[in-house]
């Protein structure tokens, strides 16, 4: 968790878009906007302010946290005033962008009309707008203020990347949510504002569109921020990662380097993290593998000769001191059989481990509970590229039990019904496009109901228009007048091990290009699934092919490699991107008995499936019917290389030549 304290009033950004011009039609609008801001001073909440030139004497640490406990008591007590005053503050700035006014809403900022008038969209229904800004277009398409760069999502569209626009009061509104985290924590778990945390963060690639706008992951965008690099004194950002260290791009010097720096601060740590599960296993399986190096530093004082950029070893060596007491312990720990517990043993004073264990991430925590020793894993918050969403008011509950509160402030939210077919967990029917009954179903914030699962539809500052996020949520109950919601899955996706997501029509469209290798030995695939497997360190996907196999000749292993390796290069860049930085493992590919699908298919039904509805899955989660496949393995072969990955779209780079 990163948290900087905000420095703005929530509403204080009402008229941060530039003044209106004669040519503009709409400069009436600012002084309709003044008279609102006049009228609602008074009655809206505020974020909780703090001097950005507070030092560590005048930091007072409960008068914060009683500030922003008092926001978030304001905020969703009043969420239904604050949504209305969102979306017509949103809709006021924006009355006269090309997309609000091809849609016909005419300057109207009121929620009904707007509900009437502006259609829910996709990624696709937006891409053709999204393309013209990145290709150069500077007129106001989306957004009165000029689109700052580009964040790049985890979710893609025809294997890319999406794009989501983003201005620079964004930064702002971000670092609002993160200030709400720690004075929340500190309700549970006082104290923290005497030690460090020990996180390990990291910076991705970035790319330049067209028309010369930075793309990259919302976090990269973050940490390379003056918000994040210049914070000022906060105890609750006080990480033994230098800043240096957690914006070099090599992965391997970050990696060492932070490690380096939080253990040589393994007594003032109290908190460990990472952003996601599978971020902070690595983490540790990093540790496991170079923990003699990392001694050697430590005991001598001096820095490995890997780790070459210049600024990181400047500001690791400001904290590396000779300390061969400290080398001792760690290499005594790291050298015992077991590693059960290794971070109570080398961070003994730690309370937490902060990472997002909801959704696909669940699948690690009998990992971390093994190498904390059970130590609570706290899920903070929740967010995307295309918006900061909300908080976890009950820090350590239960992984299973994780609700976020959606702060109101942050976009105007909207919320579409989601129906299951026959209950099943992977059985959620979510139309492509909506028609006009189904639009009509969204409902406000303040509507929904408890146990009722929606798909959240998002109308942002920075240019999206009830705009359909993706994400299956269930309303676990309500703070004041704010839901709690519990993260159920992402739409579609059948696959994923870190950032990635990979969803039922890519894998199938893989599979069918990769079985081309099969064709020349009379080959023939009949039937697959897929399986997420995270017992290895990184995780990797594994496909279970059952073949039909008409030719003399036997298939040799080289061609189960070369089909292992057409399936990662026909997957999207988000995956390969995580191959190539080795957050996943290569691909494997396990040829089964013949027989073998028939005989899940009558686990199934003596499970009580449907004979006549029963389907294949395309993934498989449930460990018997893992143990099932594995257990009629014939043969199992991995990918024998990296997928080629390069930063940007590959339109960019026909375009361009370069990224």
């Amino acid at each position: 968790m990163w948290t900087i304290p905000p420095s703005f009033p929530l509403y204080n950004s009402i008229l941060s878009s530039s003044p209106p011009t004669p040519h503009s039609r709409f400069s009436h609008i600012a002084i309709i906007l003044l008279s609102i801001k006049k009228r609602e001073r008074e009655a809206m909440p505020e974020a909780p302010k703090e001097s950005q030139k507070a030092t560590e004497h005048e930091y007072d640490v409960a008068e914060k946290n009683k500030k922003t406990l008092q926001f978030i008591e304001d905020v969703t007590t009043n969420a239904d005033q604050v949504q209305k005053r969102v979306l017509a503050e949103i809709l006021s700035r924006n009355a006269h962008v090309e997309y609000l006014k091809r849609n016909g809403l005419n300057g109207h900022t009121d929620r009904e009309t707007f509900k009437k008038i502006m259609p829910v969209v996709t990624y696709e229904d937006i891409q053709p707008d999204i393309t013209r800004v990145a290709n150069g277009d500077k007129s106001p398409i989306l957004c009165s203020q000029p689109i700052s760069e580009f964040l790049t999502s985890s979710g893609t569209s025809g294997g890319e990347r999406k794009l989501m626009p983003t201005i620079e009061e964004e930064l702002g509104r971000r670092s609002l949510l993160y200030s709400l985290l720690m004075p929340v924590i500190n309700q549970f778990v006082p104290g923290l504002d005497k030690g460090k945390g020990m996180y390990f963060l990291f910076i991705k690639s970035e790319a330049k569109t067209p028309g010369g706008l930075v793309a990259r992951p919302v976090l990269t965008s973050y940490y390379k921020s003056s918000h994040f690099k210049n914070r000022p004194y906060d105890p609750y950002t006080n990480y033994t990662s230098p800043n240096e260290t957690i914006l070099c791009l090599d992965s391997y010097q970050s990696m060492y380097s932070q490690m380096l720096c939080g253990l040589c601060q393994n007594k003032e740590v109290l908190r460990v993290g990472a952003v996601f599960a599978s971020g902070f296993i690595r983490a540790i399986r990093f540790l496991e593998k170079h923990w003699t190096l990392l001694c050697k530093d430590i005991r001598t004082g001096t820095l490995n000769t890997q780790i070459t950029d210049p600024s990181v070893r400047e500001a690791v060596m400001k904290l590396l001191q000779p300390d061969p007491e400290l080398a001792d312990f760690i290499e005594a720990e790291c050298s015992r059989e077991s590693w059960q517990g290794i971070i109570t043993r080398l961070w003994p004073n730690t309370k937490y481990v902060d990472v997002i264990v909801t959704g696909t991430m669940s699948q690690y925590i009998p990992t971390l509970d093994y190498y904390s020793n059970g130590l609570p894993l706290v899920c903070t918050m929740y967010a995307s590229s295309e918006c900061y969403f909300g908080v976890n008011l009950s820090p350590l509950c239960k992984p299973s039990e994780v609700s976020y509160t959606l702060v109101p402030t942050m976009a105007y939210f909207e919320f579409l019904p989601v129906h299951r077919n026959n209950g099943g967990i992977n059985s959620i029917s979510m139309p492509k496009s909506l028609n006009e009954k189904e639009q009509q179903e969204l409902v406000d914030l303040v509507d929904v109901k408890v146990g009722q699962e929606y798909e959240l539809v998002v109308t942002t500052y920075a240019g999206l228009y009830r705009y359909r996020v993706g994400d299956v949520l269930r309303v676990a109950g309500f703070k004041n007048n704010a839901p709690q919601f519990n993260f159920i899955c992402r739409k579609n996706v059948v696959l994923s091990i870190d950032s990635d997501k990979t969803d039922e029509v890519e894998l199938q469209n893989a599979v069918k290009n990769a079985v081309t290798h099969l064709m020349p030995f009379d080959a023939h695939l009949t039937e697959y699934t897929s399986y997420a497997d995270t017992t290895t360190i990184p995780g990797h996907y594994i496909l279970y092919w059952e073949l039909n196999i008409h030719g003399s000749t036997p298939i040799p292993p080289s061609v189960y490699e070369d089909c292992c390796l057409t399936v990662e290069e026909s997957l999207n860049t988000v995956y390969r991107q995580n191959r190539v930085c080795e957050s996943i493992g290569p691909l494997e590919i396990k040829i089964v008995e013949a027989g073998t699908f028939d005989k899940l298919m009558d686990y199934a039904i003596s499970l009580g499936a449907s004979i006549n509805q029963y389907k294949t899955p395309r993934c498989v989660k449930f460990a018997p019917i893992v143990e099932l496949l594995n257990s009629r393995v014939i043969s199992s072969n991995f990918s024998p290389k990296c997928p080629k990955w390069t930063p940007g779209h590959k339109q960019w780079i026909n375009m361009t030549g370069r990224t």
